[in-house]
């Protein structure tokens, strides 16, 4: 039965994070092989990321083998044989944790924003669709595709299933963390992911926590808060990103104003026309789209061809805070008609961009992406919500911390020998 089948020998991957990712099952390791998996190579886990920390080259794969291996290890070495546990749901976990990325694009979230894609629809759609991972799965069962296309939307019947993939704590968030420390170079997103799997347990709706490894959990809630303001949201990052976004926005609006392109973009016709096909999004990738942005170089347009140098070359924006009160609102609007008097297009030089984050928050029934908490179990058998046990975890619960930055071009400002005194006004309004 091609569902229980072994493969005769175990296959490993040699891994920096987990130092193996082992493979028995024929079904997983035949889904590694489809090239809707292996394409997961051409598209790195943290974007633009590696403009700011050189390190960061990893891939959506070696993540996706991460995501899987942990959930391997919970549900092969944690969850064997206890009470709550249903056996027959092992090989439907591990497929849901390999796929859960699968419809990531080309600098993912960047790409999403421009296009307002979502590649959790893409994956769903690579699951259920006309492709190679479909087929695998469906030798497991004609309805098995479903069912995974189900734990990826969280829609699947059994909770517990959906919770090891998305929840406030999950083998995705605990592979990211780690990895993404590892590969930036940082301290933060260490964590002891040992213990939290030691005391790991399944419970009906959910995976819960013994009491005894709160201080762990803690301790992976506040590398995660590290992590998103040290890495995820830098401000550099953040720099590359506005100018990436520019990009895209630039070339659609000349597609679809007719402008000839000397390297016409074919890959991304369906995007630009808003019905982005599968077939079409399967060939994108990140050496598709840097290809694009390195001929762009040489474009008549003088926006896109400036855009596409400052990131192939790293000529970054310059940013300072911005907070979205009134009076710098004003000076916001004064700033763009400054920047028109300048002849430098504000629409694509001037970018406010905001980053949010929620580290911890319980559940708050009606409020948009309800998150459910994390639960202690108590010595006594009861479930606590963690931020009742936690003092510190308690301390940020619910707390949402936005930062605002000013994007802009320094080197267009430096430049004197046009519209001087213009120039000398935008900037000290800039850094007053």
């Amino acid at each position: 039965m091609y569902p229980n089948e072994k493969l005769s020998e175990e296959k490993v991957f040699k891994d920096p994070v987990h130092r193996y990712v082992h493979v028995r099952d024929k079904v997983i390791w035949d889904l590694i092989g489809t090239k809707e998996f292996q394409r997961l190579r051409r598209i790195k886990q943290l974007g633009t990321t590696y403009l700011t920390f050189h390190g960061a080259e990893h891939s959506r794969f070696n993540h996706s083998l991460g995501v899987y291996e942990i959930v391997r290890r919970i549900v092969d070495d944690v969850f064997a044989g206890r009470a709550d546990w249903d056996e027959n749901e092992r090989l439907l976990c591990l497929c849901a944790a390999l796929l859960h990325d699968l419809g990531h694009g080309p600098f993912s979230h960047s790409f999403e924003k421009v296009f307002h894609l979502d590649h959790e629809q893409f994956t769903r759609a690579i699951i259920l669709g006309d492709t190679e991972v479909n087929a695998v799965l469906r030798r497991v069962s004609l309805d098995f595709p479903k069912k995974v296309a189900e734990v990826i939307a969280k829609t699947y019947e059994n909770k517990l299933v959906v919770s090891l993939i998305s929840s406030q704590i999950d083998a995705d968030r605990m592979d990211y963390l780690l990895r993404d420390a590892y590969y930036t170079g940082v301290s933060y997103g260490h964590f002891d992911m040992e213990r939290i799997l030691r005391v790991m347990r399944p419970r009906e709706e959910q995976v819960v926590i013994k009491r005894s490894g709160m201080h762990a959990v803690e301790d992976y809630i506040m590398s995660r808060y590290q992590m998103y303001w040290q890495v995820y949201f830098h401000p550099v990052t953040r720099s590359a990103e506005v100018i990436l976004t520019k990009i895209l926005h630039r070339a659609k609006h000349l597609y679809l104003t007719g402008y000839t392109f000397q390297t016409p973009p074919v890959h991304f016709q369906s995007l630009f026309h808003g019905h982005a096909q599968l077939e079409d999004y399967l060939k994108l990738d990140e050496a598709v789209t840097l290809f694009y942005f390195q001929q762009w170089q040489e474009e008549r347009d003088a926006i896109l061809s400036d855009l596409c140098r400052r990131f192939m070359n790293r000529n970054l924006f310059k940013y300072v805070e911005f907070q979205p009160t009134n009076e710098e609102m004003k000076k916001l609007m004064e700033l763009t008609t400054l920047f028109k008097k300048a002849g430098i297009d504000p629409d694509y030089y001037l970018v406010v961009d905001s980053s949010s984050d929620l580290p911890y928050d319980f559940y708050r029934p009606g409020e948009e992406e309800e998150r459910l908490p994390i639960y202690l179990l108590m010595p006594s058998g009861e479930l606590r919500e963690l931020s009742r046990e936690s003092t510190i975890v308690d301390a940020i619960s619910g707390k949402r911390r936005t930062d605002h930055k000013l994007y802009f071009p320094q080197d267009f400002l430096d430049d004197l020998s046009t519209k001087r005194n213009v120039k000398k006004k935008i900037k000290q309004l800039l850094y007053e």
